[in-house]
Parts: structure tokens; sequence; C-alpha cells
């Protein structure tokens, strides 16, 4: 895939495939005999679709990224580096009935759900017709199954457990997915949700997403555990891990989670470790910079989830050119999103009238 130097993280820009990590790819999605079922099971144009997912995702954040730089918005959150925790789970759902409700992580989740980047791109710009109508830059669509972000960390497991509840009271054989971050765990409403779900065997799944980083404090010193492998135990659910950067492991893993919490033995609890690849934002690049190590920047960048997948698939046997014409074709719906989001940010401002519309019900 092409690199941009004014947008991608340094480790990016001139990235290289290392032999040895594409094989550690490889070696992740062997080792469990249940999970490489799975992958087997994966059609060749679902795999291909897990790639296009990522590049959609990383390029999304490359336009807001673009958008920053030249004044158009002030800041935005990005998911550089972390898209395979992502895609990879979304893919593995039943996407008719499932419902997912993400992190500013994981805005990926959005369009791999249905919802258009144009209407993404909205919602950071505002406009009257952003899935908000321009009342929060949190970007959802219940229509799509997407539960919008609650702002306050911590606050989104609660509201999917809800979900869960609803779901196994009607019956209905459906999951829904959140994920955890790392510094966000620590919070009470962490643990309450995680405790009524397993209390009420509900069908929810949880991604605790390790990126080794809350807002600008170290996992390392929130966390006195090395990882977050046994957490599960805590709450009495069935807990997993899978490769943070490994889409196919990912993809995987969910799968089989989602059928755990459809025979009714949910909720189910998946750990991972992946690297936020930059700031909190982009309006603190520098500070992240100063959090960790060169070293550690380096070992994650040569993980890149998108650059290993692209090696493992040209290893598999998919042709570049398929890989290119992909490229092309998300680049070019990105491009074309983001020039209708502009539009609409020229024309299509909400009107100030409105603004308690649709906030407080009506009984």
């Amino acid at each position: 895939m092409e690199r941009f130097p004014a947008y991608d993280p340094p480790e990016y820009v001139d990235w290289r495939p290392d032999p040895d990590i594409v094989a550690e790819f490889r070696a992740r999605i062997d080792y469990d005999s249940e999970r490489r079922a799975v992958i087997d099971g994966l059609s060749p144009e679902g795999k291909i679709d897990l790639y296009r997912g990522m590049l959609r995702t990383r390029l999304h954040d490359v336009m807001l990224k673009r958008w920053v730089k030249q004044g158009v918005i002030s800041k935005a959150w990005l998911g550089t580096g972390e898209e395979a925790a992502t895609v990879g789970p979304v893919h593995a759902l039943d996407r008719s009935i499932d419902m997912v409700a993400p992190m500013i992580r994981n805005a990926g989740a959005c369009c791999e759900m249905g919802m258009s980047i144009a209407d993404m791109l909205r919602g950071y710009l505002g406009t009257a017709d952003s899935p908000s109508k321009g009342r929060d830059g949190h970007v959802g669509s219940f229509a799509h199954r997407v539960l919008q972000p609650v702002s306050n960390i911590g606050n989104i497991p609660p509201v999917t457990v809800g979900l869960a509840l609803a779901m196994k009271m009607r019956k209905e054989p459906a999951v829904a997915l959140t994920w955890i971050g790392d510094g966000s765990v620590k919070s009470g409403p962490i643990h309450e949700a995680l405790n009524m779900a397993a209390v009420m065997r509900l069908p929810v799944i949880f991604i605790l997403q390790n990126n080794q980083v809350a807002l600008g404090t170290r996992t390392s010193r929130t966390h006195r555990p090395g990882d977050f492998s046994e957490f599960h135990h805590a709450y009495g659910m069935v807990g997993r891990g899978f490769g943070g950067n490994n889409v196919l492991d990912a993809y995987a893993a969910t799968k089989i989670a989602r059928d755990v919490c459809v025979a009714g033995e949910g909720p189910v609890l998946l750990t991972t470790d992946t690297f936020r690849m930059g700031g909190h934002a982009t309006h603190d690049e520098a500070e992240a910079r100063a959090i960790f190590t060169q070293e550690e920047y380096d070992y994650w960048g040569k993980r890149d989830p998108i650059g290993v997948y692209e090696e493992y698939l040209k290893g598999s046997g998919v042709e570049p050119s398929i890989l290119a014409d992909v490229e092309t074709e998300v680049v070019e719906e990105v491009d074309r999103s983001g020039d209708e989001a502009l539009e609409s940010k020229k024309n299509n401002l909400p009107d100030p009238e409105t603004a308690l519309a649709g906030v407080f019900a009506d009984s």
C-alpha cells in the first residue's frame, strides 16, 4: 500500500516486510486448530474484504489528519496501527442482526457495519446531514446497528450490556460487541458491566484492547500484572486472547466467541495487545513520542497490521495486482467521501433552532 510521509507514522513511511514477522503472523493463525478451521472456512473474497476494511479505516484516518493540517478541523482521534483489532472482529459478526459499540479508536467499525465514510467524516464537521445532525462529533447509526460512542470513557459497556439483555429477553440469536481500553477498565462502570453480563450470561463480547497507553499514561503505571490474560477469571466468564495486529486471528477469535454467546454460554472477554502509533489525538503527537522509546515504536512499526497482512496475502497466492485494484477502489471511495463531506460543510450546516430537537423525550 502507498505510504504518506505527511500523515503516516515515521515507522510506516519506509516500511519493509520483515520475513520473521510475516512468519510470526502465519504461526499465530496455525497454533490453534479451532481458529485454523475458522480461517480456512473464510472465502478468498472474505480475506480480501478484511484487507479492504483495514485500508478503508487507515485512509479515513489519513483524510482526518489531512484536514487537521489544512485547518478544516482542529484535531482528530485516530486508530492508526490498531485497525486489525477493529476490522477482524466486526467481520466475524452477523452484521444483519448483531450490534457494535465502538470506542474512538474503533471508528472503522462504523463503515464495516455499512455506514458511509462520507457520513463518518460529516460527523467531524458537524453538518446537518451527519449521523447526529451536528449535535455530537461521535459517530454511530442505530439503523446500521452501531451504537454512538459515549464521550465519558468506560460508560459504553453498560449500555452494550443493556443491548445484550434485550437480545436475550427477545430470544434473538444475536450478540452485542464492544471494546474496552486498558485505561477505562479501571473505571466503576466497566466492573458493573462485566459483572452483570457474567451473572446473567448475556450474549455480549468484550474486547479488552490494550494499546499500551491511556491518554498519556503507560499501561505499566496503572496495571500491575504484565497483561490482561487472566482478567476474565475475576468475573467467571469465558476468556481468550488474540494477536492485536493479526486480523485473521482477531476474526477467528471473535467468530468462536460469537458461537459461544449464541449458544447461551456468554459473555466472552477477548484480550489483545496492540499499539497506538500516535498521540491520544493529533494535537499531542509530541507527548506520545515522549512516553515511549524509539525502540518500542520500531517494534510495533514493523508489525503494521496492514503491511504484514498484505505480505501474508501475497504469500498465500493473491496477485499483487488484485491488492492494487482494491487500494485504488478504496482511495477513490475515501476521496469522493471527503469531497461530499466538505460540500455538506459548505451548504448544509444545522439550523441553530433545531439544537434541542431529538435531545429530550416528549413523554
